[in-house]
């Protein structure tokens, strides 16, 4: 089974998501959106099936993650997946729940860092 297949969004909390937004728009050309900004590539060379790769900055005092940075992951079947990580011991903070845009679900790592696994919906 496949687990990991790419980088699904990279969240970081600064103190003015809005202006921090804007900034990264106006001086290194993002593309931003309500959400920050999205990254679309190819599953790879042969395919003709578009991936995406978020960006987005949290208010400081935001509570979806604990530390300054959340790495989310796209992953493949998350349910299996997380039924072998439960096996391995893995913790897995909370149920997967589901959006229009995916399955998402939170595990930690080996140091308490949370971890999204996301399955995407494309």
């Amino acid at each position: 089974m496949k687990r990991v297949t790419g980088i699904g969004g990279i969240f970081f909390k600064c103190k003015d998501p809005k202006k921090v937004t804007e900034w990264y728009q106006k001086h290194l050309g993002l593309k931003t959106n309500p959400y920050g900004a999205t990254f679309e590539w190819y599953e790879n060379q042969e395919s003709t099936t578009k991936a995406q790769t978020q960006w987005t900055p949290f208010a400081e005092d935001a509570k979806d993650f604990d530390k300054e940075f959340m790495i989310n992951y796209r992953v493949e079947n998350l349910e299996a997946l997380v039924e072998e990580l439960k096996k391995e011991g893995v913790t897995i903070l909370d149920a997967i729940v589901s959006y229009d845009f995916g399955k998402f679900v939170h595990i930690l790592d080996s140091e308490g860092n949370k971890v999204e696994l996301w399955e995407a919906i494309d």
